[in-house]
């Protein structure tokens, strides 16, 4: 009876807390005019940033003004409920997660007011991303000098929050060095404007901050340690008289805890014309460390160390076991070139080698080794996790290599590992470290070592915070840096500015303990059941998604290069449609708190909706978040027992519709009534496919088809009669026939990989044999056997022209992709183990497996032995496959080195890499052939949206068309007329022609057309 009570008790508590939100929700409704959001997805987007912790938000509020911001805090005073403002999410010590409100800038307050070239300064809303900032000053041949590393996605006011830092702070200092006033309003509803002194300030303010700075200055003087990156504790010592109480700086770095930033002046510094790159290399961690400060003399825009073990595989780094990336300026690059070399020389008796880059691309190739550092210190070589907390602790530079050695050793000594790098130049250093925050075993050594990393940090001068602040991190360890009289300094000017206390509880001030609200705590205990086999994850579902730390390079909001990660937030700048956004809810599924459905979760599948699978996270994301393998896995349990959307038939099975178009020879009869508009329609309702697509016409002769008839006709012809039912014949490569192409008469060896084709051919590949030639199997996808024949028979005329013995499975095969990328796996499970029944001759031969659709090729790589794990009776074939597997280009550089590609007359090319390609294949041996073969020029990077079925169905015709326009539309139009438009991906040269109304091709149709 009292269990009963109690859970009655318990249900009434719940209704009451509903009762509240809704009404909560209501009344913000009615006071502002931003988006305000109280779902249960918008709330789980916002439950963490790229830290440890985890708090569970009301709600979320997108003011579009000041006024929205004072009115949403007037409805929550009223309520007594916290507040928290959000930029970009990328906080590493918690301070950007809160249980009241989120106030999310990044969507309406991010205006660059003003731009004063003369004075040096911009005015700014706290959304304004640090790029945009920087741009709008580079017009002027200026910048924002502070500039961390997520520079492409944090916001002003996330950093003026924090006091960010940067690789420049040597050069430009903190944000605290840059910022000149804050329009500010409190918790209370005071609105006003910092600057220096006092007398701008409410009465209230002004009066209790000179009576705080007047009864402690003897503290105030003394108390703060003098080194560049003091980023911990409350700046109270900026509010000095002769400091010129600068109340901007004081709050630079307050972590929103003491008011709500609206707007801020900030300084703009000379961005130098020209800059070069010098790459020290030491022998070890400690060299580079010791040698770091000696290089401030000379001037340096930036000092930063890494060693071995951080970038273990990069290229470009000379020789030695650590590195100092130091930057230089000049007016011109020949003053910045020499700068470095005279800085390399000076420095040339502690190095082990040198290199100076001069030219921007490889400056920019080195840099990113560093800027995705944050992302690829969360994984150690064996692939187990590490995770921040000590991120960014700071030392004087001078003592940075006695403290490494220090900090090494007290790893040791608690049975931990880290891979130490950052801002050698201002003693700042970050580290992941592979703590155990899934037991309370590990939960323990966390904070025993925390407590005695504190105590270190002190020894030697630093601050427990050198960049990202304390949040809920650190802030409880401040008294061992500061002391408690000190402490309970900050409480008190916490309290005038916030004695309500509203503003981010827990975070600096008052703070709770660091092994609360750890974002781990709410996952399961044990391994989720799951169809994938996450191989580089412990076959973890929960560990796969917990790779997503929060970095948020996916919310880049341009693309820069090749990458391609996220097209679809670039689309719609939803957080909810970013890599990152996803995974949240991916986590929050997981958790089962915010989003309570488990696999059958709406806010999870509506997020999932618009993800493109193109993969572009695998390789983008700096831990190598695979999204789209994260969707299908959803979709499979999303879906399981019950209805599926139409288009899950229509386009999930469409091998198999068209192999029985094919079989039926119904091409010429489908072709024309998919022209017939009524009957279009009605065909693209029924299967889920927008109305705005054209049908793409059926190929009236399939691939395989040419290639048995031209088997057959060789076979007639006599002209070889090979062992173990391998049959070939000379006569023409035929590109030409229906579908169009090139044509070609070289004799050639043509096969079929039969049951006994395995070992025949195998032969003919070893010396000795009856041919010399190396034999290759040809897959023939579905879109290029029944669409794109003529792709397929552009292959074979190159690939024999270059001296290969082309064979095709003689069976139907497929990769199982239009299943996987549907979610359904145990379908896709079936179609590939039929194919590797077929392929098995081939596999026990040894043979290379060229593939021509780049996603086809990349699930054959990734996907069929993901799917197919160890447990799978096939997962040793699956694997052979895979290793197998390789591209058109990749397969004349490897077994035809010494073949010279017929020449193009440097002809310029446009069009776009696919983006399977580049996330899974690579594309190296791509560009080198074209180089070979003449044809100019680089293609376009991001995603051409149509990618497979994402593009065809219904509700994402309009996304589809914006991620078309992010590149690959705008470089066509762009292009010489005379241009070789390419697209290796069928989705890429749809898109184009139903968009651009140009016909692009693939590489080898391009190199056919050109054979004798």
């Amino acid at each position: 009876m009292v269990d009963h009570e109690a859970g009655g008790a318990d249900k009434a508590g719940g209704a009451n807390k509903a009762e509240e939100a809704r009404e909560l929700e209501r009344a913000l409704r009615r006071a502002v005019r931003g988006e305000v959001s109280f779902d249960a997805a918008s709330r789980a987007l916002m439950t963490m940033d790229a830290s440890n912790y985890r708090r569970v938000p009301a709600g979320v509020v997108a003011p579009y003004d000041a006024d929205d911001v004072a009115a949403a805090l007037a409805v929550c005073r009223e309520r007594a409920v916290p507040v928290v403002a959000r930029g970009g999410g990328t906080s590493i010590a918690g301070q950007a997660t809160g249980v009241g409100v989120v106030l999310d800038f990044t969507r309406h307050m991010r205006s660059i007011v003003s731009l004063d070239p003369d004075a040096r300064t911009a005015v700014v809303q706290p959304g304004v991303i640090l790029d945009d900032l920087r741009a709008a000053a580079g017009a002027y041949g200026l910048t924002f000098g502070p500039d961390p590393s997520t520079h492409s996605r944090c916001t002003l006011g996330g950093m003026i929050g924090n006091n960010s830092c940067g690789s420049h702070s040597v050069a430009w200092g903190t944000t605290a060095d840059n910022v000149r006033e804050l329009d500010v309003v409190t918790y209370g509803g005071e609105r006003l404007r910092a600057g220096r002194g006092l007398d701008g300030l409410p009465p209230r303010l002004r009066e209790g901050l000179r009576a705080l700075v007047d009864a402690n200055l003897a503290p105030l003087r003394t108390g703060f340690p003098e080194l560049p990156r003091r980023i911990s504790g409350y700046a109270l010592d900026a509010l000095l008289p002769e400091k010129g109480a600068d109340v901007a700086r004081a709050l630079t770095g307050s972590e929103g805890t003491l008011g709500v930033l609206t707007e801020a002046t900030v300084r703009l510094v000379d961005a130098p014309a020209a800059r070069a790159l010098a790459v020290l290399g030491y022998p070890d961690e400690s060299a580079a460390a010791e040698a770091a400060h000696t290089l401030l003399p000379h001037g340096p825009l930036t000092v930063e160390g890494m060693a071995a073990d951080l970038v273990a595989g990069a290229t470009g780094l000379p020789k030695g076991g650590a590195w100092l990336f130091v930057e230089v300026g000049g007016e011109t690059p020949d003053e910045a070139r020499a700068r470095a070399e005279a800085l390399a020389r000076a420095a040339a008796d502690a190095t082990t080698d040198h290199t100076v880059v001069a030219d921007p691309a490889g400056q920019r190739a080195l840099w990113r080794i560093r800027e995705d550092a944050s992302g690829t210190a969360t994984r150690m070589p064996d692939g187990s996790e590490a995770w921040p907390g000590w991120e960014d602790c700071a030392v004087p530079p001078a003592r940075l290599g006695a403290y490494l050695r220090d900090f090494r050793a007290l790893m040791t000594e608690h049975g931990l590992r880290g891979t130490p790098y950052g801002h050698f130049g201002d003693g700042c250093i970050h580290v992941r470290i592979d703590f155990d925050l899934l037991t309370d075993a590990g939960i323990r050594v966390f904070r025993g070592f925390s407590t005695d990393l504190a105590d270190l940090v002190v020894a030697h001068g630093g601050s427990l915070s050198g960049e990202h602040g304390d949040g809920l991190a650190r802030a409880e360890l401040l008294p061992k840096m500061y002391g408690d009289d000190m402490v309970r300094l900050f409480s008190r000017f916490k309290d005038l500015w916030d004695p309500a206390g509203g503003l981010n509880p827990g975070a600096l001030a008052r703070p709770q303990r660091m092994e609360e609200n750890l974002r781990f705590a709410v996952l399961p205990s044990r391994p989720v059941d799951v169809e994938f086999g996450y191989p580089h994850d412990n076959g973890d579902f929960s560990a796969a998604v917990r790779r997503c730390v929060g970095v948020a390079k996916c919310r880049n909001e341009s693309v820069s290069g090749a990458s391609v990660m996220c097209p679809s937030y670039r689309a719609t700048g939803e957080e909810q449609h970013s890599t990152r956004g996803r995974a949240r809810l991916l986590h929050e599924m997981l958790a089962g708190e915010v989003v309570r459905d488990g696999w059958r979760s709406e806010e999870v599948r509506g997020a999932l909706d618009l993800c493109l699978s193109c993969k572009g996270c695998r390789s983008d994301c700096p831990v190598g978040v695979d999204m789209a393998t994260y969707k299908a896995e959803f979709l499979h349990h999303h879906y399981e027992g019950r209805m599926r959307p139409a288009a899950h038939y229509s386009m999930g099975w469409l091998p198999l519709w068209l192999r029985a178009g094919a079989a039926l020879r119904a091409a010429p009869v489908l072709n024309a009534l998919s022209g017939v508009a009524p009957l279009a329609a009605l065909a693209k309702r029924a299967g889920g496919i927008a109305p705005e697509r054209d049908i793409p016409e059926l190929a009236p002769e399939p691939f395989t088809r040419w290639w048995r008839e031209r088997v057959r006709g060789a076979a007639r012809r006599g002209a070889v009669d090979g062992p173990g039912g391998v049959s070939g014949g000379g006569g023409p490569s035929a590109v030409g026939g229906p579908g169009g192409g090139a044509g070609g008469t070289r004799p050639s060896a043509a096969g079929a990989v039969g049951p006994r084709a395995g070992e025949a051919a195998l032969a003919a590949a070893r010396p000795g044999g009856r041919a010399q030639a190396p034999t290759v199997v040809l897959w023939p996808d579905t879109f290029t056997n029944y669409l794109s024949p003529s792709v397929g028979r552009s292959a074979v005329a190159v690939l024999e022209a270059a001296g290969l013995r082309v064979v095709v499975p003689p069976k139907p095969v497929c990769c199982g992709l239009t299943w996987v990328s549907t979610g359904q796996l145990d379908r896709a499970r079936s179609v590939m183990r039929r194919t590797l029944d077929v392929m098995a001759p081939a596999l026990d031969a040894g043979l290379p497996v060229v593939g021509l659709e780049p996603s086809c090729t990349a699930a054959l790589r990734t996907d069929l032995p993901e799917l197919l794990g160890p447990a799978d009776p096939q997962a040793a074939r699956a694997a052979r496959l895979a290793d197998a597997v390789t591209t058109f280009a990749q397969v004349l550089e490897d077994h035809a080195p010494d073949w010279q590609p017929p020449k193009a007359d440097d002809r310029p090319v446009v069009g776009q890499t696919h983006c399977h390609q580049h996330a899974v294949l690579g594309d190296a041996a791509e560009r080198r052939l074209r180089a070979r073969a003449g044809l100019t020029g680089e293609l376009s990077g991001g995603c051409c949206g149509l990618a497979g079925n994402f593009g065809f169905e219904q509700g994402h015709y309009d996304v589809s068309v914006a991620c078309a326009e992010e590149q690959l539309l705008p470089s066509v139009r762009a292009a010489d007329p005379a241009a070789e438009v390419l697209a290796d991906g069928f989705s890429c040269r749809t898109q184009l022609e139903q968009l651009a109304g140009r016909r692009a091709r693939h590489l080898a149709e391009v190199l056919a057309e050109r054979l004798p």
